[in-house]
């Protein structure tokens, strides 16, 4: 691929409240949009239901920090003098015993700050319950001090629906036989999904050649998926 071709390529659309799909989950949804200095909310949910989205999400509109077990420094970089309104802290199941720690300190500074002008937003992800979270018990103790919200799976119907919308962010448009042909014959792992969809959106403008079925064979084959 060129590199003209390579800067047409659609960018990937921002993950913010708006374009993710609820489904079951509009309660927790409705926590992050009202939510304030001073409170904290632990999320958990299987992979794909959406966790990453919503903690990158979340730092966005309150230009806030996002961090995980990758970020290098950790939480180096929240100190008492340099706090952000919001901390998130996505998929903790994966942090180190150094990186445990930080995070345990970071709640103390929560629960000291929640009540002060100083207060700041905590949000944490986990794919398991926080008593299920097999991490130092001081710190699995610390994730359920506040609100706890399971994230659940979206149905077919609503996966189809956030497939759509993001291919209309991205400027593509699909058929109703392209999407049927890839929820026949693809992942329903929406986060796969979304990542199929700007492979396909690449190999469309370096072949020249509209999203259809015959594409998307030629793609898979290409690709060996």
């Amino acid at each position: 691929m060129n590199e003209q071709l390579t800067l047409e390529v659609s960018p990937v659309p921002e993950p913010t409240l708006d374009n993710f799909i609820a489904g079951q989950n509009a309660e927790a949804i409705n926590t992050l949009r009202t939510i304030l200095p001073g409170q904290a909310v632990y999320l958990w949910g299987s992979p794909g239901c959406g966790k990453s989205h919503l903690l990158k999400a979340m730092a966005a509109c309150h230009q806030g920090a996002y961090f995980n077990h990758e970020s290098q420094p950790f939480l180096a970089s929240v100190t008492f003098q340099n706090t952000p309104r919001l901390v998130a802290i996505d998929d903790i199941q994966n942090l180190s015993e150094d990186q445990q720690a930080e995070l345990f300190s970071l709640y103390n500074e929560w629960k000291l700050r929640k009540n002060t002008s100083e207060a700041f937003i905590l949000l944490v992800s986990g794919d398991v319950s926080p008593l299920a979270m097999p991490l130092r018990e001081d710190l699995r103790t610390r994730l359920g001090w506040e609100l706890v919200y399971r994230l659940e799976q979206l149905s077919d119907e609503q996966r189809l629906t956030a497939l759509q919308n993001r291919a209309r962010d991205k400027g593509l448009q699909l058929s109703h036989e392209v999407t049927h042909w890839i929820f026949t014959h693809y992942s329903r792992d929406i986060a796969a999904l979304f990542n199929l969809l700007d492979a396909l959106d690449t190999y469309s403008l370096s072949t020249r050649r509209p999203i259809t079925v015959p594409l998307l064979k030629a793609f898979f084959i290409k690709t060996k998926l």
